[in-house]
């Protein structure tokens, strides 16, 4: 395939756009990742690829490839941010304790879903407490924390007898209304871009190997993750072979930075340290060859499931590429551009 020809990758981006939509809409704050699995299981198979669960929970794939002595690993993680009830209040309510970076001020005025240990799911809205600014004097100035804010179940609930009457109790996911959207000028608006717009890249990728009938030179393995949020997706496990890791994911975009929602974010540093030189300047001269879009950049506030691979004490070079995305553990935006030019960088690196 012409990697200079863009408009020859439109199919599968198309298909890295759809599967970004169906992996949205699963789902799977930290923890709760057997449905999110279970998807990308079928689709991997689908593609005729072997994959397999994790003890942990998360999912592996082997795409093939020459030199299994000097394989790669690709991670990406499925798991989202997302709360947990942590206590029932005396009117139903429901006190939350979030998930990895929920921020309640983000939350405020949010669809839920709450995920019973039964099985039952009921909806609900998460809210300030007295949110009628008509009643609410103090409605502007209140902090929003994780003690001003909580759900209202939507069910005739007046006390903690009739939440638990329902079967809701402490330890229940609460799990926050994505809202995906895609433009008709090529952008992508969802929560939990960060990091299931990278996992449907890894698929994207997994299907350009297998149509284009294409056997890398060195044998590439995935790893869709499910504790990322919380800060161990990437601690194992890593195949026999695996020299080099990264973590595929969502790119930064934010005052300070250069990188846009159309580009391929390549991370020199993030708040864990540097990652290896003589892969980011590789990326560098990747792109440049082949007039891929793309940003190099710091990021002051970030960890990725690479360096919690690091951390478990592998010992391999370490990467972290994604496409540009804006208002990250927010209302996030990307764009079909730097889906493309990441498709194009991992192309570029491993199948050229």
């Amino acid at each position: 395939m012409d990697r200079l020809n863009h408009e020859s990758w439109k199919p599968y981006v198309d298909y890295i756009v759809e599967q970004a939509k169906e992996l949205l809409a699963i789902d799977s704050p930290s923890g709760y990742g057997k449905e999110v699995s279970s998807y990308l299981m079928k689709e991997l198979d689908r593609l005729g690829f072997r994959s397999w669960k994790t003890v942990k929970g998360s999912v592996m794939a082997d795409l093939g490839g020459k030199n299994a002595e000097d394989a790669i690993l690709l991670e990406a993680h499925c798991d989202t941010l997302g709360a947990m009830v942590h206590e029932i209040k005396t009117n139903g309510h429901l006190k939350l304790t979030n998930i990895g970076g929920m921020q309640p001020n983000n939350a405020e005025a949010e669809n839920v879903r709450i995920i019973t240990k039964s099985g039952r799911i009921y909806e609900g809205t998460c809210q300030l407490t007295n949110p009628s600014v008509h009643v609410n004097g103090d409605y502007q100035t209140t902090p929003r924390t994780w003690d001003s804010v909580e759900v209202i179940v939507d069910e005739n609930i007046n006390s903690k007898e009739d939440a638990r009457a329902l079967g809701i109790m402490a330890g229940d996911y609460v799990c926050f209304e994505p809202r995906t959207r895609v433009t008709e000028s090529g952008y992508i608006k969802s929560r939990f871009l960060d990091d299931k717009l990278s996992s449907a890249i890894l698929l994207g990728l997994a299907k350009c190997i297998k149509e284009e009938q294409k056997e890398p030179e060195r044998r590439i393995y995935l790893h869709f993750t499910i504790y990322e949020e919380v800060g161990h997706g990437g601690s194992a496990p890593v195949p026999e072979g695996v020299t080099e890791a990264w973590s595929v994911d969502m790119g930064c975009v934010g005052e300070g930075l250069s990188c846009t929602e159309r580009q391929v974010s390549i991370c020199a540093k993030d708040k864990g340290g540097p990652y290896n030189y003589d892969i980011v300047s590789k990326l560098v001269e990747l792109a440049e060859k082949g007039g891929i879009d793309y940003a190099v950049d710091i990021y002051p506030y970030y960890g990725s499931d690479v360096e919690a691979t690091l951390k478990a004490g592998y010992d391999i070079r370490h990467a972290l590429i994604g496409p540009g995305v804006f208002a990250s553990h927010g209302y996030e935006r990307s764009h079909r551009d730097g889906v493309l030019n990441t498709l194009l960088l991992l192309w570029a690196y491993l199948c050229q």
